[in-house]
């Protein structure tokens, strides 16, 4: 019989070795990954399912950046309201790649949007940050305070840039509004969470693979040129759209987000050095797992899921190992109801999306 390539492959690179009959706790990394010392300075960004990386992480004896933090008064549950300690930086859920790249552009003043204040939700003259509406839940008592504020935060998140090792980004969607006048990106559309929609003013946006990878790759370069050891982590949340506006079937809108973010995050990984991506969109989403890593309404992702997702990360980036049922569970990710399953059990993320699907609305 002829050699051919396909004689000499590992084992993960066949589907009836590394799948069929392995159950659903499959671990789909493959070759080298990138490994964190308990010395690196981690940030991470992106859309809600990040939120479980940071978690993860500070209670894994990593060092996990945090460069903007709470009066150390403030009570931990009402810190984590208003958006400290969620990410590494006060900037509430990153969504897209136009997002985070138009963050690092106005860090350093070379994008300053037209429109930066949107009026709260409640009126009564308070005020909301279009970039992070979601922060100060009751909205800022004035323009003053919001540009104060931002101000400091922006300094923070430079900080952050200027001195992580590795940074952990979580591609969420494809879909967006934006200004009309300057493109300015926003995590919600205008009106849900503040502001006032106007279609002359803001259109929406669902981005292609294309345009993904142009500014996920503007974005990297733009992180080395003030941290040149800087590396990446990137990764595709697998929890579906809330809510599509594309004119498409909610599923449909979803399979396209999801695959247009992983075809960009393999792109860029395969195009710039010290860029990795860690399959959390996988390991969820894959066929071995059936959706048992869904809780009943088919959209958030279990505490079992999370476990096994962590632990995978853990493993390759760490040396840690630990089965799913060992992982560390972060200790406020239980439900109220006991009487659940850890298997149904899920975690509670702060999530400007789901506000697209009120039903108080």
């Amino acid at each position: 019989m002829s050699d051919h390539p396909y004689r000499s492959l590992p084992a993960e690179a066949y589907w009836r070795r590394a799948i069929v009959g392995q159950g659903p706790a499959i671990d789909p990394v493959a070759g080298p990954f990138l490994r964190l010392d308990p010395t690196d300075k981690v940030a991470t960004a992106g859309s809600c399912f990040a939120q479980n990386i940071a978690r993860y992480l500070k209670r894994s004896g990593f060092g996990y950046l945090v460069s903007e933090t709470a009066h150390p008064i403030v009570p931990a549950a009402v810190a984590e309201r208003h958006g400290y300690g969620l990410y590494s930086a006060r900037y509430g859920n990153i969504y897209t790649a136009r997002q985070l790249l138009q963050l690092i552009e106005r860090a350093y003043g070379r994008f300053v949007p037209t429109v930066d204040i949107w009026d709260a939700p409640g009126g009564g003259g308070r005020v909301v940050d279009p970039f992070r509406p979601t922060v100060e839940p009751e909205g800022y008592a004035s323009e003053a305070e919001l540009h104060a504020d931002r101000a400091w935060h922006l300094a923070r998140v430079r900080a952050m840039f200027e001195t992580l090792d590795v940074f952990v980004f979580t591609l969420g969607l494809t879909e967006a509004w934006e200004s009309v006048e300057d493109g300015a990106v926003y995590p919600v559309c205008p009106g849900v969470a503040g502001g006032r929609f106007d279609p002359a003013a803001h259109r929406f946006r669902n981005f292609r693979v294309s345009e993904i990878v142009a500014d996920l790759t503007a974005f990297v370069a733009a992180l080395r040129a003030v941290n040149p050891s800087a590396r990446v982590i990137l990764t595709v949340s697998p929890v579906p759209l809330v809510a599509t506006a594309s004119g498409n079937h909610v599923l449909s809108a979803t399979t396209y987000s999801k695959s247009a973010l992983r075809a960009a995050a393999q792109e860029v990984c395969e195009d710039l050095p010290e860029v990795h991506y860690f399959p959390s969109y996988e390991i969820i989403m894959g066929a071995p797992a059936g959706a048992r890593y869904f809780a009943e309404d088919m959209r958030n992702v279990t505490e079992e899921g999370v476990a096994h997702v962590m632990s995978v990360f853990l493993r390759h980036a760490a040396g840690i190992e630990a089965g799913p049922a060992t992982a560390p569970l972060p200790s406020d990710a239980r439900e109220e109801d006991e009487t659940l399953s850890a298997a149904r059990d899920w975690v509670r993320l702060m999530c400007d999306e789901a506000l697209l699907d009120d039903p108080g609305d």
